[in-house]
């Protein structure tokens, strides 16, 4: 399966939202329950590492980054969000939105991706690891679900070797 890896355009949301609804319904990949509007979308992450995966014209996954503090100083330290299609999982795309997001974030000046997770969801774990991130944190019992169950998160970090040193 040949992946390409392409900027996101206002077009491929809808499809995106699929892949989110997917992991909404997942009860491990977010604690969101509802898939947002565009406009909430765009205003909640940064305009530029922007990515999506394609193959044979199908949005595969998706990537992007939110500010975490509204300050200027840490406008280089952002959190991540990254999705995969059911069905897809497992075949390197992850890896391969995850290593580009990287290197656009570098571009960007952006020194520190940071991605909350919940602790259940160990592809997720595993695939940040893969890419380099680091364990920094865990939140005990940071959210709980509408079933009421509660979830721990692990916090993970990618610090740039390039930008902020």
């Amino acid at each position: 399966m040949d992946i390409i890896i392409n900027k996101m355009k206002k077009e491929d949301f809808n499809e995106m939202m699929n892949i989110y609804n997917e992991g909404i319904k997942t009860g491990i990949s977010t604690f969101q329950t509802e898939v947002p509007s565009y406009n909430e979308w765009d205003e909640a992450h940064i305009k530029t590492c922007r990515l999506i995966a394609k193959s044979d014209k199908k949005i595969l996954g998706w990537v992007a980054l939110s500010k975490i503090f509204a300050r200027e100083v840490y406008n280089g330290f952002l959190e991540l969000s990254i999705y995969i299609k059911e069905g897809y999982k497992g075949n390197g795309i992850g890896r391969k939105l995850l290593n580009s997001v990287i290197e656009e974030s570098e571009k960007e000046e952006i020194w520190s991706l940071q991605s909350l997770i919940i602790s259940t969801n160990e592809a997720s774990i595993n695939l940040h690891s893969n890419c380099g991130f680091r364990k920094v944190g865990y939140w005990e019992k940071a959210g709980k679900m509408k079933d009421g169950i509660w979830h721990d998160v692990v916090v993970m970090e990618r610090r740039s070797k390039m930008v902020g040193k």
